[in-house]
């Protein structure tokens, strides 16, 4: 399956992306954000582009995946300390991310939920059922996401899935804040070595490997009952218990406020629904849990510390805010020092024979005006016209220069100057800057094309790569299963096994041809660890195994039961089972979805040419034999005795060659007779010499006692090995 992770850098999104690849899915990964400075686990294509982007659409065409996964509730992309604006672009990026993927008629949209979407105590498990209470900004973003992909699902008829999260906890990386209460107490002990408590308050948490588990089995599922799922623990604690806990592994030095105070505050959600449908187990108790949260903190204490923890905060809040004031005045501070030599040179201008015609004010507005725009040129008219009614009342008092109605006019040409010239360079300004934003927009959809073309080069080149270089790939394991044409129809089934073993890269493997209804034989194996089921088995009492392939499903042993093989699969003609493939030595990381789709990719390419060669030996039986008896020819017994001692010198199998003695007369009689001691697996035929009985997955110790029982019935017999392996 094709996933695609929708999120920003966290233990969350890491978790998943290795779920996701050790079960075998191709994951890839849209970051949010231009830059690709997150660290993320390995992934086989990551985007590095915002939610908002339109070249989404193009990335979701090109990846065509089949499960798209949203953070959501749990994307590190937003910062909730500004909720109201923050709200806006969450749901405009998650419609945005919907619209892109309405595409895909058969793919699921699967958006992560929390339960902040309860704003208010319960008195009762909260349903799925149950309205959401939210209150904050993010609360109702988040809510909105939940109603955006039940609107998608409704008219558009999309499988899109919400997943709402109990309280979600697990070990934070290394300086990031988070805020679920295991936590947010534990930061609070950092800071003041003291925990407050409520014990009336009570809520469920659930541990993040335990989540991602849960939530793992709904995405998986093709039809599921419902669109909506709680993902709880179920299991309820209080504040007061969780800060014990917190104490009993934090050490000495902490204490426990008791804050217990007024009617408390239940938030726990119901997990029946899930729990009835798909039945989950909790692995991570609360006492392991907190404890690995409790080790991680303290000992990257210092990392969770902020400068206002230190004491520090209220100096280095005053100096940001200075800082922010200066460089909101500085422009005015310019202007005004800027103001001084122009005052002066108009003063001197003034009395000057010169330069009395010369207007230093009007230069000086008008390059403020040029050079900042309209807003200081205002400014510096203001501070002209103070200078200008200065220097006039060295000859004349105050009232007559504002009695003076060539000083008003002498503002008004300013002003207007000023303004017309401000309000010019700063539509001249926005113009550019109106261009130089289209075409940073055109740039970076070029960007984004060639980024894009550039990931798909890069995978069309992997994926040829894959083609013709990787041992698991299709034209990798056509290659070898072709081999198998080369083989003799006699030969193919020793070879299936060792064929089976080079490309699913295990020593152990075995295959059982099914005689009957109830018992499968031992043909051929590649250890001795293959055949420690025996040489005969009754596959239908294996009941574990037999239902899986009695359903052409691959079985794999879970349970690690030393009873079945690691892996099994069966392989049929014509609605026959008719070969049995078992497998063993594989390590636990590789008995996954994706090891059990090589091996039924394997099966099938090998199912023509190993049935072929099963239909070929039971031809032998009943084509190929001397008149109406049970004894083969010479040409098609040597071909078969041939084939079985090949494959025992290559460690296939086993067998011996039993020579019999007596006349050519009692040919047929003695056939008729020994072969009622012989079972469906064992051939008698002529050879140069005599009559010959080949005994299938035997040792030449087990072969005298056939050779007791022949003596028994009156037939004297030797084992005939060494000359024919010679």
């Amino acid at each position: 399956m094709i996933v695609f992770l929708v999120g920003g850098e966290s233990r969350l999104m890491d978790a998943l992306i290795t779920k996701m690849e050790k079960d075998g899915h191709k994951t890839y990964l849209l970051t949010g954000k231009r830059d690709g400075r997150g660290k993320y686990r390995r992934v086989f294509e990551r985007y590095n582009f915002p939610y908002d982007s339109e070249s989404v659409r193009e990335i979701f065409t090109n990846v065509n995946p089949d499960l798209v996964i949203f953070l959501g509730a749990y994307d590190t992309n937003y910062d909730w300390s500004d909720a109201r604006r923050e709200s806006v672009r969450y749901t405009a990026d998650l419609t945005n991310l919907l619209s892109a993927y309405a595409f895909k008629q058969n793919g699921r949209f699967v958006y992560l939920s929390s339960e902040v979407v309860y704003g208010r105590s319960y008195s009762s498990d909260i349903h799925e059922t149950e309205p959401a209470s939210s209150k904050s900004f993010q609360a109702m973003a988040i809510l909105q996401g939940e109603n955006i992909c039940k609107s998608y699902r409704d008219t558009r008829e999309m499988d899109t899935r919400v997943l709402r999260f109990d309280h979600m906890y697990d070990i934070p990386r290394k300086g990031k804040a988070d805020n679920n209460p295991c936590f947010q107490m534990m930061l609070e002990m950092l800071k003041t070595n003291q925990i407050a408590a409520n014990s009336r308050n009570v809520f469920s948490m659930i541990y993040q490997s335990d989540a991602v588990e849960f939530a793992y089995r709904v995405m998986m599922a093709e039809h599921p009952k419902y669109p909506l799922y709680h993902i709880s623990s179920g299991e309820v604690i209080s504040q007061m218990k969780l800060a014990e806990l917190i104490q009993q592994n934090a050490g000495d030095g902490t204490t426990i406020r008791d804050d217990t105070v007024g009617e408390g505050y239940r938030l726990v959600l119901d997990g029946r629904r899930y729990r009835k449908e798909f039945d989950g187990k909790i692995f991570v108790p609360y006492e392991e849990g907190v404890k690995a949260v409790v080790e991680y903190m303290k000992k990257y204490s210092s990392s969770f510390l902020q400068r206002e923890d230190t004491g520090a905060g209220w100096g280095n809040r005053v100096w940001r805010l200075l800082v922010r004031i200066f460089r909101m005045l500085a422009p005015y501070l310019e202007n005004l020092i800027c103001f001084i030599p122009f005052f002066m040179i108009h003063n001197r201008a003034v009395g000057s024979q010169y330069f009395a015609k010369l207007d230093a004010y009007l230069l000086y507005v008008l390059l403020f005006a040029i050079v900042y725009g309209q807003q200081q040129a205002i400014f510096s008219a203001l501070l002209a016209t103070a200078g200008y009614c200065f220097r006039q009342m060295y000859n004349q008092s105050g009232l007559e220069v504002l009695m003076d109605y060539s000083t008003y006019i002498w503002m008004a040409q300013l002003f207007i100057l000023g303004m017309v010239v401000g309000y010019m360079r700063d539509q001249i300004h926005h113009i550019k800057k109106d261009d130089q934003e289209e075409i940073g927009y055109l740039h970076g959809q070029l960007g984004d094309m060639t980024e894009i073309n550039d990931s798909n080069v890069r995978m069309k080149q992997i994926f040829e790569l894959q083609l013709v270089n990787q041992k698991d790939s299709l034209g990798k394991i056509y290659e070898i299963t072709s081999s198998l044409d080369q083989y003799g129809a006699y030969e193919v089934l020793f070879y299936a096994a060792q064929t089976i073993s080079k490309l699913m890269n295990t020593e152990d493997v075995a295959v059982y041809t099914v005689a009957n209804q109830s018992y499968a034989r031992l043909f051929s194996f590649t250890s001795p660890t293959a055949r420690k089921l025996g040489n005969s088995i009754r596959y239908p009492e294996m009941e574990a195994m037999y239902t899986d392939l009695k359903e052409r499903r691959v079985f794999i042993n879970k349970t690690m039961d030393e009873r079945y093989p690691l892996m099994a699969q069966a392989i049929y003609a014509e609605d026959e089972m008719q070969i049995i493939l078992m497998l063993w030595g594989l390590p636990w990381d590789r008995m996954n979805l994706a090891e059990s789709n090589r091996l039924t990719v394997i099966s099938y390419l090998i199912q023509n040419a190993v049935v072929r060669a099963n239909r070929y030996l039971e031809a032998l039986r009943e084509h190929r034999y001397l008149g109406n008896s049970s004894i083969l020819e010479k040409e098609a017994f040597t071909q078969l005795v041939s084939a079985f001692f090949e494959a025992k010198r290559n460690g296939l199998t086993e067998c011996s060659l039993v020579k019999i003695t007596c006349g050519e007369e009692k040919y047929l009689e003695a056939a008729e007779v020994l072969g009622k001691k012989l079972r469906q697996t064992d051939y008698v035929g002529m050879l140069d010499g005599g009559l010959y009985v080949l005994l299938s997955d035997t040792e030449e110790k087990n072969a005298l006692g056939v050779i007791t029982r022949f003596a028994e019935a009156g037939y004297e017999s030797t084992i005939a090995n060494g000359e024919v392996a010679a």
